[in-house]
């Protein structure tokens, strides 16, 4: 699983940072290639929870496979686009199914204790930020090549190919079976998630096991069972994680938001820099999530803590950021945000999980990733406004937002304590 996971962003990292040049040399103007990628974004949002609950309903491998397939159909039709139409049909089966992280993360869930969980997904996301680091160098490299961006999208295209046959090749007996060991394991938790969830957990499905009939139902009856998991969703007081979810997402990337050019107003520090120390954030990014092992041991599993650290950790840093008199006071503080953002993103997927159950893992995590959406969605425009006042603005309002978070989660400290404690109880 992490292989598929690192070659996934590694093919589309080597073709993301290409294509608005690519767009523009087709003739497209500023605001045509802005609104496809903005309606790129849009489908995200309302896909992954879709997509989600539909993988807790016919399986993750069945799931993972159509995602996987119809991602390469994307790409492939990106390295034929010719015209501005094309490039736009290209993108439109790559932004309702490119979900394959999410999915594959839900199976890690389904594989694993509650105890592994924060260390597992550590790796996973070390892994797949690997990929991140390499894939730009190496398309940066091909773009310079004849039809380089044609031939770079090609190749994306193959490696999702070969990812769909390395998930086919996955030994799913084993995971049916793990899912089996992992549902009994949680018997005791199943009465507090299903208070938390409503109608969330549904009998027809099983934690990542295919069920003979669920692939063979109607289409109408698939979609009204992932509408009935949704308004489940909906009915849950899970509202307060993925609020502080939000906001640490709006908060972190309005600290990226204008890095470069406030860098070069603040200091005068050339764009080149800038990417240099962005690149150095990615690759202690990586060593974080090796970390989380030792880290989740010495805060005795109890995610809700580490959360909380983190989170307030990230909120000093921008802080610092903000304030920043030299440019080297900025190395510092995105030298500890590397470490404090992944293991912060980490936790709050486990905590997802750990409050809202392992049967709709899917589901929730499709729910979480549509959050994040509306986050990149917010966050450039609250980023505008913010740096007509000063070039400090959005990592202040920032810092605002993750003050918020932290409250947020400090005034439902029982509820995360609680459930820690019927956690620690059965394990």
């Amino acid at each position: 699983i992490f292989l598929p996971s690192f070659q996934d962003l590694f093919g589309v990292s080597m073709v993301v940072p290409l294509m608005n040049l690519h767009i523009k040399s087709l003739g497209a103007s500023h605001t045509v290639a802005g609104i496809i990628g903005s309606l790129y974004g849009i489908m995200q949002l309302f896909s992954s929870t879709f997509v989600g609950c539909w993988s807790d309903i016919v399986g993750r491998r069945y799931s993972l496979l159509v995602c996987i397939l119809l991602s390469a159909l994307g790409y492939f039709l990106l390295g034929t686009s010719t015209t501005v139409f094309l490039f736009a049909i290209s993108r439109v089966p790559v932004g309702i199914f490119k979900h394959t992280l999410s999915i594959s993360k839900a199976l890690l869930s389904d594989l694993v204790s509650e105890r592994d969980r924060p260390l597992v997904m550590g790796r996973f996301n070390a892994a797949s930020s690997v990929g991140f680091i390499l894939g730009p160098v190496v398309g940066g490299y091909l773009t310079e090549l004849e039809d380089g961006f044609y031939l770079t999208s090609f190749i994306c295209a193959s490696i999702f190919l070969l990812n769909a046959g390395l998930v086919w090749m996955l030994p799913w007996s084993e995971e049916n079976a793990g899912s089996r060991e992992h549902q009994q394991g949680n018997k005791g938790t199943n009465g507090f998630s299903a208070k938390t969830n409503c109608d969330l957990h549904s009998k027809s499905a099983t934690n990542g096991a295919v069920t003979s009939g669920s692939l063979f139902q109607s289409p109408w009856v698939q979609v009204a069972t992932v509408l009935k998991r949704i308004k489940g969703i909906a009915c849950s007081d899970l509202w307060d994680i993925f609020l502080v979810r939000l906001l640490m997402s709006v908060a972190i990337l309005l600290y990226y938001s204008n890095f470069s050019l406030a860098l070069d107003e603040r200091f005068g520090v050339k764009p080149l820099f800038a990417g240099y120390l962005m690149s150095y954030s990615s690759a202690l990014g990586v060593l974080a999530g090796c970390l989380l092992g030792p880290i989740t041991r010495l805060y005795q599993h109890n995610t809700y803590r580490i959360l909380l650290h983190s989170s307030t950790l990230t909120c000093t840093l921008i802080l610092l950021y903000a304030s920043a008199l030299s440019i080297w006071m900025v190395v510092l503080s995105s030298t500890f945000l590397a470490f404090s953002t992944t293991i912060g993103r980490t936790c709050i997927i486990d905590l997802e999980l750990t409050i809202g159950g392992n049967e709709a893992s899917g589901t929730l995590l499709g729910v979480g990733q549509s959050v994040t959406s509306v986050g990149r969605i917010v966050a450039p425009l609250l980023s505008g406004i913010a740096q007509e006042f000063s070039p400090c603005g959005p990592p202040s309002l920032g810092v605002g937002l993750a003050l918020v978070a932290i409250l947020i989660m400090n005034a439902n400290k029982q509820k995360y304590c609680s459930h820690g404690n019927i956690k620690l109880k059965n394990q």
